[in-house]
């Protein structure tokens, strides 16, 4: 029968299942639909008399004679899936769906043995089973959805917890719990394309799922400002994991494997590399951490003349906050880039004089002044590398002596480049290296074999 009103979650299945294979009883409503043996559901309110509409029939209709059915045929099991709103609870949810509170208790008690009930989330689907009522029988009071006889929740991709009424079949009325393991298919899959306005929206185009995209820009964040570095006819390059279940459908994307941006016509490779301590981490080409340190002292030969903090100015004569750390060397001594990145200023700068500053990515830059000269490759706009010459100490500005001022900005804001804490810049060294070099043999070999998982069109985003 249809019931109508308002119902609080959303019902996004409902099924009919009778025991011997048949749909029985259940005049169609409308909106209602046969599907493969199903019969599809119209939304329900479940559990509410009032607010259903008046003159619903809540007795089973005869049945054919010739069915050879009776009132000892098992009724019908159904089950529906309910999604997780902002807000919503377990037990909230059971009871507006029609479950008594003693079966919500009993049945959450169960299910806390194997899955915390408070840990469900929004978007989450929990599957509930309801027994229908028996043939012949009238609901007192009012439309009931019929006997609560279980649910299942999946904590993760793999793993299902499912509660089912004990000893159902003698009206048994307690609940118990088990885990459910799925069995999963990994399959490496890989795609490439294009990128004409953004990576995001590039990646969604050619397949790439979400949350493979945000550990791909996540990967990359030490070396790319996303906002920023990326250039109409950039390239990329991907192969993840994907598992699939028994229906082939890809139910959860795993770690990604190798990647590569090709940005204003330089490649950019990763690998992802298990060392011997049982850690993963990408490491470009070379056996060098995706994870870029900044350096703390961008030049050698060099001594700590002036911290960061409140001093009283040399030439000023008064106190005043100092935003960055000096270093004493002679004229002349080269400077580095303390990490890979765009210079995004290049040139005279008031009291700073020559001045440099890099982006290293969305959260990190770092500036240098009263440079004596700037290096040709430290232009506005060029790319540096970590390490490289991008000036030479002098004394331009507002300065009294020949020295470095460095300073780093995160979001904006200048902080102690001694006191920033910086992810390891490891590189690969010994046997690792040499393991990690066979490791990304085999996996250049992998992702050479495959075919992309779908297709950028060109031209178009």
């Amino acid at each position: 029968m249809l019931l109508k009103g308002l119902f609080s979650v959303t019902v996004l299945v409902a099924s009919v299942v009778a025991s011997a294979g048949i749909i029985l009883g259940f005049p169609a409503a409308k909106g209602s639909a046969k599907v493969d043996g199903t019969l599809a559901l119209a939304p329900m309110s479940l559990g509410n008399p009032h607010t259903a509409v008046a003159g619903i029939t809540t007795t089973r209709p005869d049945l054919p004679q010739d069915l050879g059915v009776t009132n000892a045929t098992p009724t019908p099991i159904f089950q529906y899936k309910i999604r997780v709103g902002a807000g919503d609870t377990f037990a909230g949810l059971l009871n507006s769906a029609g479950v008594s509170n003693n079966d919500t208790q009993a049945a959450i008690s169960a299910l806390s043995a194997h899955y915390n009930p408070k840990h469900i989330r929004r978007g989450q689907q929990i599957a509930l089973r309801f027994q229908a009522p028996a043939l012949g029988t009238v609901a007192a009071q009012g439309p009931k959805p019929g006997r609560f006889i279980g649910l299942e929740v999946e904590p993760d991709y793999d793993l299902a917890v499912r509660v089912e009424r004990t000893d159902a079949s003698t009206g048994g009325d307690g609940f118990k719990a088990r885990k459910i393991e799925k069995t999963l298919k990994r399959v490496v899959t890989k795609a490439s394309g294009k990128i004409n306005s953004s990576l995001y929206v590039s990646g969604r185009k050619a397949g790439i799922p979400n949350p493979v995209l945000v550990e791909l820009i996540r990967a990359y964040s030490w070396d790319v400002d996303f906002q920023r570095d990326i250039r109409k006819g950039d390239g990329f390059e991907v192969m993840f994991e994907q598992f699939h279940d028994g229906q082939g459908r890809n139910v959860h994307s795993g770690n990604i494997q190798f990647a590569a941006l090709t940005l204003s016509g330089k490649r950019h490779a990763i690998y992802l590399f298990t060392m011997p301590d049982g850690t993963s981490d990408y490491f470009d080409e070379k056996g060098q951490s995706a994870r870029k340190a900044l350096m703390s002292t961008p030049i050698d030969g060099a001594r700590l003349s002036s911290g960061f903090g409140r001093r009283r100015h040399p030439i000023l004569g008064y106190n005043k906050m100092h935003r960055g750390v000096d270093f004493a060397a002679p004229r002349g001594t080269p400077i580095y880039a303390a990490g890979n990145g765009v210079v995004v200023q290049s040139g005279r700068n008031g009291a700073y004089g020559n001045y440099v500053k890099v982006r290293h990515n969305s959260r990190y830059e770092t500036a240098y002044a009263h440079m004596k000269s700037i290096a040709r490759k430290a232009r506005r706009g060029m790319r540096v590398s970590q390490g490289q010459v991008i000036g030479y100490v002098g004394t331009t500005g507002r300065s009294t002596g020949a020295h470095l001022h460095y300073e780093i900005l995160a979001g904006g804001r200048r902080t102690n480049p001694m006191k920033v804490k910086m992810p390891s810049g490891k590189k690969l060294k010994g046997d690792a290296l040499e393991d990690f070099q066979v490791a990304r043999s085999v996996i250049d070999d992998q992702y050479a074999g495959l075919k992309p998982v779908g297709k950028l069109a060109e031209g178009k985003e």
